[in-house]
This record gives C-alpha cells, structure tokens and sequence, in this order.
C-alpha cells in the first residue's frame, strides 16, 4: 500500500499552525483499488465456501458480512494500524465496496450450492 507524500509534509511553513497531512492522488487511488479487488475477490471465495458449507438463506448472508469485517480487519492489519497513513478516513477502508461484493457473492454461492447439493 503506498502512503501519504512524506515530502511535502516536511516543509512546513511558518504561518501553518495545524499539521494536515498530504496525500498523494496517485497513491490513494491504488490504495482504493486494493481495496475494491480484494473485497471483490474474498466475496467470490466467500461465496464459494458458503455454497460448498451449504448455507442457505441467512446464515449465508451473515457469512458474507463476517468475511467482509474479516477482510476490513485484514485490510487495516495491512496498514500496521495506522489508517490515516494510507486512507483519508476510517470510512474508506471499513465501508467502501463492503456491499460492492455482495452480487458476486450471491453468484457463486448459488453456483457452489448448485453444483454441491443439487447436481
């Protein structure tokens, strides 16, 4: 993950009272694709696995949300804690495409639970 621009951070001019930090546009945006991939990706291995487990209305739903808040976990562990480092807000790395995955999800684990139980 690439961080905020450290260079532009460290001149500082006399009049700046408050010390915001500077981002790199480049930088978050390949940040927010990390993101968006992954969750795309867990959300197919998630759905995966519920099919094959066998889960079926809202356990399967459940799951989805227990892999995404596994994956946010996942995500900040990457960021060794410190998110505002990498992301703007905390919002960005917890919520954004949490629900993007969801019609992914839903497709293989129709897919997993047809081929497993029913075929």
């Amino acid at each position: 993950m690439a961080g905020h621009d450290s260079g532009a951070s460290a001149k500082k001019s006399s009049e700046a009272s408050n010390d915001m930090p500077i981002f790199n546009a480049e930088n978050m945006q390949n940040n927010m694709k990390v993101i968006y991939y992954s969750r795309t990706f867990l959300s197919i291995v998630g759905g995966v696995v519920a099919g094959i487990l066998g889960f079926t209305g809202f356990t399967g739903f459940v799951f989805y949300f227990l892999v995404m808040a596994i994956s946010s976990v996942g995500l900040i562990a990457k960021a060794k804690f410190s998110v505002h480092s990498y992301f703007d807000s905390w919002n960005r790395l917890i919520f954004d495409g949490f629900l993007g995955g969801l019609m992914s999800f839903v497709l293989f684990w129709t897919f997993a639970y047809d081929i497993v139980h029913i075929f």
